[in-house]
């Protein structure tokens, strides 16, 4: 079940939405340091982070899940964001050359068909990067947070949804390894705990960010060879008796025959 636009946006006005915000941001911008002549797509809630990565871009758009809400962004100039299906995005194809998930894709009720709507969607060549709470993680029993709502995710079970959707992983990284406290003394020393969890403890961290690239064409699994069976097999028979008036006669026939 989607978490209600308005408490995702109460969220990140907190101190601890603002802390996430930061610490995720400098994890996207080491996958995309720049994206300079790019189309840039945000699905989900990420327009608290499309701010950071649209520097140079062509064009910035975000996408809301129906489901969810929508509110206006960016909160000057003209309206970019738009509330649409998740699984029926309304672009042509191969339009796209980077789409950043953020708070969708574990809510959403059909993942892969929304990963195969992605990659419909994707130039050739094209990325999309994607941000899921991590099965293991800490923040995911946080239910204050929205990280500790929809369906957790671990590598694995990524990469056959990405498969599926013939998208190829490309990098892994981690983020949010500090816990989810929002007192201030915590808060100050928050980027200091993230460095040091994501260095000794990555399986801990709150979020499983996946950077991937589509693929054109998808491999067709092998089959295990079959052996041919012979439609006809011979039968034996007795012969009749033979005569001297009559030619000699077969010893077997076809059967059904």
């Amino acid at each position: 079940m989607y978490l209600d636009v308005v408490d995702l946006r109460a969220f990140y006005a907190e101190r601890l939405g603002a802390i996430a915000r930061r610490l995720i941001s400098a994890r996207l911008k080491k996958h995309w340091p720049s994206l300079v002549g790019e189309q840039l797509l945000g699905i989900g809630y990420a327009t608290p982070y499309l701010a950071g990565l649209a520097g140079g871009a062509t064009r910035t758009i975000a996408f809301m899940p129906a489901v969810q809400g929508v509110v206006n962004w960016p909160p000057e100039g003209p309206n970019a964001t738009a509330l649409v299906a998740a699984d029926a995005l309304p672009l042509p194809n191969a339009c796209i050359d980077r789409v950043l998930v953020v708070h969708s894709l574990e809510v959403a009720e059909n993942a892969r068909g929304q990963l195969r709507e992605i990659w419909r969607v994707l130039a050739p060549g094209g990325r999309v990067v994607l941000v899921v709470p991590n099965r293991r993680g800490i923040w995911t029993w946080a239910e204050k947070t929205p990280f500790g709502h929809g369906r957790p995710f671990t590598r694995s079970q990524l990469t056959v949804l990405l498969r599926e959707a013939m998208l190829s992983p490309l990098g892994w990284s981690e983020a949010l390894a500090a816990p989810p406290i929002a007192r201030r003394p915590w808060l100050r020393t928050g980027t200091t705990w993230e460095r040091i969890g994501v260095t000794f403890w990555p399986a801990l961290a709150g979020v499983i960010i996946v950077e991937a690239t589509k693929q054109l064409y998808q491999g067709i699994p092998s089959r295990a060879s079959r052996r041919l069976k012979p439609a006809l097999r011979p039968a034996l028979i007795p012969p009749p008796a033979a005569s001297a008036s009559q030619g000699p006669a077969w010893p077997m026939r076809p059967a059904g025959r």
